[in-house]
């Protein structure tokens, strides 16, 4: 029994059966079997289970062409090992179909009955790379982009409201894109040339990233267990969310509230920015999220940050005008990282643009009376919907007189498209997609 595409087997199970996240359970499988994987069986799994987690919509399509047995009613157990096969056999070129073919069947004989096995082998030999190219051939246009990037049609359909098919198109590709492994330097502890002479003594090869305190590792592996990042020398965090918290624009002293603030990346981020010098309230509204910030901080030997397990949503009389400036990243839809995350497009419907709404704009009214008058408050999410992002703000700013827009300085030359101080990053080969807005509490007097 090929034990690294069972306990690939074992993780999307369980990612179906408990609705469990991809990289919680892959993360956690990894570590109860790490005394018997290398990194090569390692990289295996994450592939399986990530390729097979988003692309499931169009592997169940190719199901559905050569099975006369409904998907609801084929076995978990069985159905996976098929999806798995499938991933294989179309989407990666260096494994032979042979052997996908012949280690599915051996798991089908192992977690199903003698039909079963029968029942992936015939589906299987005959599945060919071929069968996705045939959906590029579909006419109508959202459903050629739903099975040929593995998009749900309520998803393209919401991103149709505000954008032209052809960016819809270009949208969904990057959502299947490998992301890519960013680290921010950690100037507490580091610099920039001390910390590249240290990742190149490891051969760890990287480039430089478009903030300038960040790099791009290139085939790392298990980077976690690197011993620069144990000791704090550098975090991992994509360059958009980095981005975000250098628009706060946090000076040494400030006094800076970040309402949404685990685990924290962005909270360590705007504390070496401040030099360590000042004060950052940290709230997230559960205790082991908040343990997280705390962790961070630790390992990066920062001070500065103060945690509380808090409601963002719910106000307190004590943090009235207290803060100069005020981070607010807030909860989202997350369909900005599907990249990262992508069972969340399988997990989220259509009505829970209006539930997740509701929330942004109750965190917004409420924490933007803890600011400070002329202070900046930044509200991001991790979102590309417009419900979660513009809309808010202008029913936000409609209401609330005393708040204007900020201008937002791009910094490190960043070539991001800046439109009426706010920036919407999509997905792409070098970011996650953002949106980020910058505004000013004015000092009105009457």
């Amino acid at each position: 029994m090929d034990i690294v595409r069972e306990v690939a087997l074992k993780i999307l199970y369980k990612i179906d059966k408990e609705e469990a996240y991809s990289n919680i359970v892959l993360d956690e499988t990894i570590k109860e079997n790490r005394n018997r994987l290398d990194d090569r069986d390692i990289g295996f799994i994450s592939e399986i289970v990530y390729g097979v987690t988003s692309w499931k919509l169009t592997i169940d399509e190719i199901i559905k062409r050569y099975s006369n047995i409904r998907l609801k009613k084929i076995s978990p157990w069985i159905l996976n090992i098929l999806r798995m096969g499938i991933y294989q056999i179309v989407f990666l070129d260096k494994v032979p179909k042979s052997a996908a073919v012949n280690e599915s069947v051996n798991l089908a004989k192992r977690y199903g009955h003698k039909g079963s096995r029968n029942f992936v082998n015939a589906i299987l030999r005959k599945v060919e790379k071929k069968d996705y190219e045939t959906f590029f051939q579909i006419e109508n246009p959202i459903e050629r982009i739903s099975k040929t990037t593995s998009m749900p049609i309520w998803i393209i359909e919401e991103l149709l409201k505000e954008n032209d098919i052809e960016k819809v198109e270009e949208i969904c590709k990057a959502s299947n894109i490998k992301p890519k492994v960013a680290i921010r330097i950690n100037h507490l502890k580091t610099d920039k040339q001390k910390l590249e002479n240290l990742l190149k003594e490891r051969g760890i090869i990287f480039q430089a990233g478009k903030l300038k305190d960040f790099l791009i590792l290139e085939k790392v592996k298990n980077i976690e267990r690197l011993d620069l990042f144990k000791q704090g020398y550098f975090t991992i965090q994509d360059e958009g969310a980095g981005l975000i918290a250098k628009i706060v624009d946090p000076k040494p002293k400030e006094v800076i509230l970040d309402a949404c603030s685990s685990p924290g990346g962005k909270t360590s981020y705007m504390s070496e920015l401040m030099g360590d010098e000042g004060e950052i309230i940290a709230w997230d509204l559960y205790a082991h999220r908040v343990k997280l910030v705390e962790a961070t901080a630790k390992r990066l030997g920062i001070h500065i940050i103060k945690t509380e397990c808090q409601d963002a949503m719910v106000y307190k009389e004590k943090y009235k005008e207290k803060f100069d400036k005020i981070l607010l990243d807030v909860p989202c839809l997350g369909m900005g990282v599907l990249k990262r995350k992508p069972d969340i497009k399988w997990k989220r419907k259509p009505e829970d643009v209006e539930e997740i709404t509701q929330i942004q704009q109750k965190i917004l009214e409420t924490c933007s009376k803890y600011l400070k008058p002329n202070g900046y408050l930044v509200y991001s999410t991790c979102s590309i919907f417009s419900e979660e992002n513009d809309k808010i703000i202008d029913k936000f700013l409609q209401k609330n007189p005393d708040f204007t827009y900020a201008k937002m300085e791009i910094p490190d030359q960043n070539k991001i498209t800046e439109n009426l101080n706010k920036i919407q990053l999509y997905q792409n080969d070098e970011t996650d997609g953002f949106f980020i807005c910058k505004l000013q509490k004015i000092n009105i007097t009457i």
